[in-house]
């Protein structure tokens, strides 16, 4: 691990506090966090979704259907003049339940950013539970890669140059493409460059459901345990990654780091490269504060810098 001893270099143990966030965001967080249940009658639908300023000469396609379900759809930032742009490809969380594409922690720092740097972002929506269960959200999100991939020469990106990033429950659906290219290959997605999972405590399913456990865990996996270990990244990983990975995650929590230290350990024993990046954030800051210029924004990109990405 010397050659990623700048990680240790960077003090991402001492980070400073994020903005609140929407009431309804904060909730979200504590939910899918795993600190308990979502209250009854809460339904699926946008959180927190708002409009925020873009970088100067920037422009935005919402609702772009990359399939039939209304669910299916997704909004390309881009900023002036791409060509050949890098991308970041955001798959928002949720408890595998609620979420949207425009949720503010999820896209506007990382917008500002990274279109700022000439970078498109491509923030995804999918079916959610109870229609899609969590393999077939996966699906849904390879299905929205290889849908975005075709689409390079019209949104002016590489289509090789793509980074698959997701938050919580879209961390988990991120890792999981990641762990079995299969899963990928089969929508027709091509190989990407890299992924960012943030704050994924979900890499060992099997574990958590044989263990004490939140109800939100029940209603994503239920009560096959074949289920369980065909939606654990961890048990799916039996050969080469899809590609290098960073998992970051919350040292405030008592399971993130955990399952992230595993998943990268049986990586790294089949020859496969995951860096784990513990920070002292809660979990929503995780996903908020990524693109904010500090510490935890400058370890995310000197990763990205090892896949020759700016």
């Amino acid at each position: 691990m010397a050659k990623f001893a700048w990680l240790a270099a960077l003090g991402l143990q001492a980070l400073p506090p994020a903005s609140a966030g929407t009431l309804r965001e904060r909730w979200l967080e504590r939910m899918a966090a795993g600190r308990g249940d979502e209250p009854a009658g809460e339904g699926g639908g946008a959180v927190g979704s708002a409009a925020f300023p873009l970088p100067p000469g920037a422009s935005v396609d919402r609702d772009v259907a990359y399939g039939e379900d209304p669910a299916q759809k997704l909004d390309v930032y881009r900023p002036a003049h791409a060509e050949g742009a890098p991308v970041i490809f955001m798959v928002h969380g949720g408890g595998w339940r609620l979420g949207d594409k425009g949720m503010s922690r999820s896209v506007k720092n990382k917008v500002t950013h990274w279109v700022g740097k000439g970078y498109v972002l491509i923030s995804v929506n999918y079916r959610m539970l109870p229609e899609a269960r969590p393999i077939e959200q996966a699906h849904d999100v390879a299905e929205a890669l290889a849908f975005s991939q075709g689409k390079a020469k019209t949104w002016g990106v590489d289509p090789a140059r793509f980074v698959l990033v997701g938050h919580s429950s879209g961390a988990h659906l991120a890792s999981l493409l990641t762990a079995d290219p299969e899963l990928a290959t089969r929508s027709g997605a091509k190989p990407w460059l890299g992924t960012v999972s943030l704050d994924s405590a979900a890499f060992d399913v099997v574990s958590i459901m044989r263990a004490q456990h939140f109800g939100l865990y029940d209603k994503a996996f239920g009560k096959d345990p074949g289920y369980w270990h065909d939606a654990s990244p961890l048990h799916l990983l039996n050969g080469e990654l899809a590609a290098p990975m960073i998992a970051v995650c919350s040292s405030r929590r008592s399971d993130s780091c955990t399952q992230a230290q595993a998943f990268a350990a049986k990586a790294s024993s089949l020859g496969g490269r995951v860096v784990v990046l513990p920070v002292d954030l809660s979990h929503g800051d995780v996903n908020d504060q990524l693109g904010i210029a500090g510490p935890y924004t400058a370890g995310v990109e000197s990763f990205l810098r090892t896949l020759g990405l700016p």
